[in-house]
């Protein structure tokens, strides 16, 4: 690449670039990049100026049952795939009953299917926390042609992006029908993480080396006894510092005995060694609430030649850490820490953030970050300078990051606010763009609701769990001003659980409970 070019590419893009090798308009894994970002940043179809022409191009239904609450993965995207009809983009979506599809991006036409064959049986039943699926958003391996998936038996496949044939394992990368979470991708070691226990599976962060595909290196970092699991949607996150981070549930927090509920750790990327951690002080209180910090996905950026995590969770509050050194001398000091943002009730259910956290730099080299959040804001978060609406069932908030020029330390300044979101999803960033799916989901997972210390709360089943849902809406958002660019309206119909949102191309893409990939994108000229 050309020198000139070189510098004047925004340091996000640099930063991918050396982890893989991103392609034009390329989606590879969940949150675009290892990092997680949410960002698309090749993007240059879609503008400010245009989006509000967007619609819906093509709905495809795949051959795929629900299982509990889940159905299609996040969707990924790689262009000029060799294919048996020619070159074209895919777009692929795992399915919760053990499939992998690949789409045409330009016509929403089923290229290929592959169904996974599992070695065992599960030893429970089917439940909304341990569905016994195809669970993690697979990733592209684009030196290799490969997209690697988890298949619900726990082994990791390496299929041809054109035809669908394994070309690499499959190989047993972590306990059969366990849930784990979006796959990662770096130097050739596909990441992911565990949490609920399912299968019987310790919580944790897991990497294979599959350079070999006849000796592949397997290691775990487990971060508690009970609990501790790292459920975050976007799965493990890795920064450009040669470090994988990853968010821990609740659990016992006990460094001496190797145990990190309630915790964010930072480990090695090969060998996944415990290198740092931060735990909020109030960790006690987190557990005894099971407010999880592992209820979302962290977010690894660089600003102004520092390297910053952020992270929140269901407690409401936005954690700014600097990713080389997370909470200090004492592991309990992060750089910054937001009022309550939500979640007033202190409850367990539906309230707070989820899923995961998303940044972007705009033009002039200022760092954002864009946070989900589920419920009415809290009456403690600040004032924010542009608001849109009311948002009674959920939001999405804008931070800039500023200096504080007293203590010298970056921190998370009020940009804007959005109107209601029934609920949100982790939000994806395209030429100044912000795409937001209002999922449309019942998030209630009592019958009494409220907090977990409350006795005789009475669990949903399954079929309550869908009684109260909606369908979802895509939202195009003003990402400096949070201005509401493009609605769908009834363009998608029926809810999701779980899933997020692709962008390349000039297209968007989403998926819902129906097992129906969508693709919104300008008309055609």
């Amino acid at each position: 690449m050309h020198t000139n070019l070189l510098r004047s590419l925004p340091l996000f893009f640099l930063i991918s670039l050396s982890f893989e090798s991103v392609q034009a308009a390329d989606w590879l894994m969940f949150g675009h990049d290892p990092q997680r970002s949410g960002w698309a940043m090749e993007e240059i179809i879609l503008s400010i100026e245009n989006v509000g022409k967007l619609q819906l191009k093509w709905k495809t239904a795949v051959k795929n049952e629900a299982l509990a609450l889940a159905s299609l993965t996040a969707p990924v995207v790689a262009s000029n795939v060799v294919t048996a009809k020619g070159e074209k983009t895919l777009v692929y979506v795992g399915g919760s009953s053990n499939h992998l599809f690949a789409l045409d991006a330009q016509t929403g036409e089923v290229i290929w299917t592959h169904s996974f064959r599992s070695s065992s049986l599960p030893k429970n039943e089917v439940h909304w926390l341990c569905p016994n699926n195809l669970n993690a958003t697979p990733v592209i391996d684009r030196s290799r042609n490969l997209i690697f998936v988890v298949a619900a038996d726990g082994k990791l496949n390496g299929l041809d992006l054109g035809t669908g044939k394994i070309s690499w394992g499959p190989i047993q990368f972590v306990p059969p029908f366990s849930k784990n979470w979006s796959l990662n991708l770096v130097n050739g070691f596909v990441y992911t993480s565990l949490s609920q226990g399912c299968g019987g599976a310790p919580s944790g962060i897991y990497t294979m080396d599959t350079r070999n595909p006849y000796r592949p290196a397997l290691s775990s970092l487990v971060v508690a006894k009970r609990g501790g699991g790292i459920w975050g949607r976007g799965g493990p996150v890795i920064g450009n510092n040669e470090r994988i981070y990853g968010a821990a549930g609740d659990g016992n927090f006990n460094p001496l005995a190797n145990e990190y509920g309630s915790t964010v750790l930072a480990a090695s990327l090969e060998d996944l060694k415990l290198v740092d951690y931060f735990v909020p002080l109030n960790w006690r209180e987190i557990n005894r609430y099971d407010w999880d910090l592992g209820s979302t996905s962290p977010v690894w950026f660089a600003h102004r030649g520092r390297h910053l995590l952020a992270l929140g969770a269901k407690e409401g509050v936005v954690y700014l850490m600097d990713a080389d050194n997370l909470g200090d001398k004492d592991h309990f000091t992060p750089l910054y820490t937001t009022p309550r943002l939500g979640n007033d009730e202190d409850s367990f259910e539906g309230k707070g953030i989820w899923g995961s956290l998303s940044a972007w730099q705009d033009d002039q080299g200022g760092s954002w970050v864009y946070v989900p959040i589920q419920g009415p804001v809290s009456r403690l978060a600040p004032r924010f300078p542009l608001s849109h609406g009311p948002n009674p069932n959920g939001c999405v908030m804008a931070f800039k990051v500023v200096m504080d020029t007293q203590k010298s330390k970056p921190i998370l300044e009020p940009a804007w606010i959005s109107g209601d979101f029934n609920i949100p999803d982790p939000v994806v960033i395209a030429n100044g763009i912000v795409f937001a799916l209002s999922t449309g989901e019942d998030v209630r997972q009592t019958k009494e609701g409220g907090i977990i210390t409350n006795p005789g709360l009475t669990q949903l089943n399954i079929s309550q769990r869908k009684e109260k849902t909606n369908h979802a809406v895509l939202h195009a958002l003003d990402a400096k001003t949070g201005k509401v660019l493009y609605q769908s309206g009834e363009a998608m119909d029926s809810w999701v659980h779980f899933s997020g949102l692709a962008a390349a191309n000039g297209r968007v893409y989403a998926v819902d409970y129906k097992s129906q990939v969508y693709c919104f994108g300008l008309e055609d000229k």
